[in-house]
């Protein structure tokens, strides 16, 4: 299997049908409120719990970003700052996060690791406040599915990425089986509180945000993680 594989027409036309474009996105509604409440608590274990199963998405998505030397790259939900260490020294990192409690975390990561790209700023992914056009990378790993506007965040990402630069997009989706999607919208009320909603509609939330995907990639074991690359137009 080819490590970068483009759309075939069929999955275009599902992606951005009109269907697609105007559907809800999920059964599980959120606020920024008790967003941030599950990850202050979750902040002294996420990096055990979701650090090593996890690893194998984050390693792909680094590669896929293609990073030049002297790039920008803005890190949409940073976290623990788990990702820092996996990107080059030659490119300048911001990361940013709604969570104090993981931000602190990430603090002490970088400073116990010695990176010296990588800045740290409390930021709402639905309000981002950066100017337009300022980054080359913009990139969402695990975040989509839990904050309460998805199609917000990824349009925010999208204004702050410059033409021809990339958007990543990594993150759980709602699977296109219809027996394990009906499973997904049954518990994803639940699996909020572990940090995500197991419902997202990837059609609708690349429709609903504007995001034309050049690729696809389902990543992790199991299968049920999907590594989205977009290009801004």
């Amino acid at each position: 299997m080819a490590l970068f594989e483009p759309h075939r027409p069929a999955e275009h036309d599902e992606l951005m049908g009109s269907d697609a474009a105007t559907r809800a996105l999920s059964v599980t509604v959120v606020e920024n409120d008790f967003v941030n409440g599950v990850y202050e608590k979750l902040a002294s274990v996420y990096d055990f719990t979701f650090g090593p199963t996890l690893h194998a998405g984050r390693v792909q998505a680094i590669q896929r970003m293609d990073i030049g030397r002297g790039d920008q790259v803005l890190e949409v939900g940073v976290g623990t700052g788990i990702n820092a260490g996996l990107y080059p020294r030659d490119c300048t990192v911001t990361g940013i996060d709604l969570s104090s409690s993981m931000l602190e975390k990430a603090r002490d990561r970088i400073a116990r690791k010695g990176i010296r790209n990588v800045r740290l700023l409390e930021m709402d992914a639905a309000d981002i406040k950066f100017g337009d056009c300022t980054f080359d990378i913009v990139y969402a790993p695990y975040l989509v599915s839990v904050v309460p506007d998805p199609v917000a965040v990824a349009r925010e990402m999208s204004r702050v990425c410059k033409p021809g630069g990339r958007i990543i997009i990594l993150n759980h989706f709602r699977s296109a089986n219809p027996l394990f999607a009906s499973i997904e919208r049954t518990i994803s009320p639940f699996t909020v509180h572990i940090g995500f909603a197991a419902d997202l509609d990837l059609p609708g939330f690349l429709a609903q945000a504007e995001l034309k995907p050049v690729s696809i990639e389902k990543v992790n074991i199991p299968r049920i993680w999907s590594l989205v690359t977009c290009i801004k137009e």
